[in-house]
């Protein structure tokens, strides 16, 4: 007879949802405020958007969305 435990889910378990993360960027390409989903795998982040934008893209993010935001700001909407 085998007993089974719920022993949780395994340390170094792969997540398996998506992540999602939000730049908001001033129109001088200064990064102003990163927003992400709690297990988002992400690099640090750069003052310069551009360069954030650009590794967030190398580990597989894909551009879900631009809008424009108040105070000559453009919000990123990036989904992995």
């Amino acid at each position: 007879m085998r007993i089974r435990r719920n022993m949780g889910p395994i340390i170094g378990q792969a997540w398996t949802g998506r992540h999602v993360v939000l730049l908001h960027c001033t129109v001088n390409n200064q990064l102003n405020m990163l927003y992400k989903s709690e297990h988002a795998p992400i690099e640090p982040a750069r003052q310069n958007c551009a360069e954030t934008l650009s590794q967030l893209l190398s580990i597989g993010y894909r551009i879900y969305g631009i809008t424009a935001l108040p105070s000559n700001q453009v919000q990123y909407f990036l989904v992995l």
